[in-house]
């Protein structure tokens, strides 16, 4: 039997889904602090 450093495949993916989840977070949060409603009616034509 060989001792890895993941159990088995599910803690693998376990690990992958938490860092994308961390991943998605930290983008919506970076997106929500720059796509304002002041910098998006910025960028229209329409009063």
């Amino acid at each position: 039997m060989h001792v890895g450093t993941f159990p088995n495949d599910d803690a693998i993916a376990r690990l992958v889904g938490a860092i994308l989840l961390e991943q998605n977070n930290e983008w919506a949060v970076q997106r929500a602090r720059y796509m304002t409603l002041e910098t998006i009616s910025q960028m229209s034509d329409d009063p």
